[in-house]
């Protein structure tokens, strides 16, 4: 799998407002974008760490599978995401395997999930065209 290091760190937040007002407001990360994918269901905020992107993963439809995920855990780390040139590539070159299908990510890229049973439990995202 041949990844171009970190694109971002996913918490998901029951409020993106709510969520602003620490990590924008009171921590002062910059906020770069926000925009509503996946047919409505999801409000995806980026915020600038420096080196990295924060962003924040809103469920907007009541029965998103994030509001199962926020009821059980609460707001929170959810994932991390590598940055990759070609995501169906990647998914063939994936030494694990990953989700059937991509899915919409931010600004018009593709998005798909490794499969968390090999990765130890841990939620890994690859990102790119």
């Amino acid at each position: 799998m041949n990844h171009q290091g970190l694109d971002h760190l996913a918490i998901v937040v029951p409020d993106t407002e709510a969520a602003l007002k620490t990590w924008r407001d009171a921590l002062g990360f910059p906020l770069l974008y926000s925009e509503v994918v996946n047919g409505g269901t999801v409000r995806l905020t980026h915020l600038d760490l420096g080196n990295t992107h924060l962003q924040l993963v809103e469920p907007l439809t009541p029965d998103h599978p994030l509001r199962a995920w926020l009821a059980q855990h609460g707001p929170g780390l959810h994932h991390f995401c590598l940055r990759v040139d070609d995501v169906g590539e990647a998914m063939k070159q994936s030494p694990v395997p990953t989700a059937p299908q991509p899915h919409q990510g931010t600004q018009g890229k593709r998005a798909v999930f490794l499969d968390a049973t090999a990765t130890q439990g841990v939620r890994v995202e690859m990102t790119g065209k």
